[in-house]
């Protein structure tokens, strides 16, 4: 009788397969330790493959992430991350990418990039890194960075109005649009979870502390004495409610496209008065990703998925129907349409 062996059972990976042999070089206490953390774990949690897994990272604090990742990588220029990232895809489409970039990165010199990634919706999973300054290059302000920031740059104060990444991803017209904080590990794990399934342009605001030129930038939501009552953590089919006792909520007000916070409870408000969050919904979505404390509460989750066909897959698609359109060689097509006999 012969003894059939079954081959070995594949071994599951963890977090500690992506780690490096680089030492991991920020500054003591920057978030990105923590979101570098969060990346490793989800890695693992979706089973992903080191090696068919690529990280695509610019210019900034940010784009170190490569080196500190067990995977394959490119370290790009300041900026232009998206197109590598693009022609990537294009040349091995089944690869798994994620492109790393910051505020500063990705929305200034880069803004160009970004934009086009997003409207293309080329299928990886694009991490934004909002720290509110260019933490590299010695705190200057960013396209983030709000009216009177004080900088190298701006020593009187910013005078620019600030870009909200979320915004401009909705904008750019990205199908799924989603946000995190950087030390919220459940939660960011969970969102790049849900960035790693959906099939297109996965784009995830972190908003991210940088502690030497804007420590604290985030505390007005993230401190943990005010979170509760700051955060409101959306979920698909579910009402926008928040607050440490639950009794907070967003409805739309009468006979306006405007938002406002409401109590359950009182002025015959009940939770039947409160928005009920439709990340299909785009007009919803640019709604709540305009708001900010202290008036309204930081909206985090994914505000908005709705998926659509990569840009991959239709230039693919093109390039096979066109295989069987016209001539088939070379010199027919050259001498298909008008073509003119030049004499001496």
């Amino acid at each position: 009788m012969t003894v059939i062996t079954p081959p070995p059972a594949e071994k599951k990976v963890t977090a500690a397969d992506f780690e490096s042999d680089q030492e991991v070089r920020w500054c003591p206490g920057c978030g990105d330790y923590a979101i570098l953390k969060a990346v490793q774990r989800t890695l693992a949690e979706v089973g992903a493959r080191k090696e068919n897994t690529v990280f695509v990272s610019g210019i900034g604090c940010s784009s170190r992430f490569p080196y500190y990742i067990s995977t394959y990588g490119f370290h790009t220029i300041h900026g232009r991350a998206p197109a590598v990232a693009t022609g990537l895809k294009l040349a091995q489409p089944d690869l798994d990418v994620w492109l790393v970039t910051g505020d500063g990165d990705g929305l200034s010199i880069g803004g160009n990039h970004l934009l086009h990634v997003l409207r293309r919706n080329v299928n990886m999973q694009l991490m934004l890194f909002n720290n509110e300054i260019y933490g590299l290059t010695k705190g200057q302000y960013s396209p983030t960075s709000r009216v009177g920031t004080r900088s190298p740059s701006t020593p009187l104060g910013s005078v620019d109005m600030p870009l909200s990444p979320t915004l401009f991803a909705l904008g750019a017209g990205a199908r799924f649009v989603a946000r995190s904080v950087d030390t919220q590990q459940p939660h960011l794990v969970t969102v790049l979870k849900r960035a790693h399934a959906h099939h297109g342009t996965s784009f995830v605001e972190i908003f991210q502390n940088c502690v030497v030129y804007n420590d604290g930038v985030f505390d007005e939501f993230t401190d943990r004495s005010v979170a509760p009552d700051r955060q409101l953590l959306v979920e698909h089919g579910k009402p926008l409610v928040f607050g440490k006792a639950k009794n907070q909520g967003l409805r739309l007000k009468p006979n306006e496209l405007e938002l406002e916070v409401v109590t359950i409870g009182e002025n015959g408000v009940s939770v039947a008065d409160i928005l009920v969050h439709d990340e299909r919904n785009r007009a919803l979505a640019s709604l709540l990703g305009s708001l900010h404390p202290p008036d309204f509460p930081q909206v985090l989750g994914v505000l908005y998925c709705n998926p659509a066909p990569s840009f991959e897959d239709a230039v693919f698609g093109q390039m096979k129907a066109a295989a069987n359109v016209g001539p088939k060689d070379l010199d027919s097509l050259m001498r298909t349409g008008r073509t003119w006999t030049v004499g001496g």
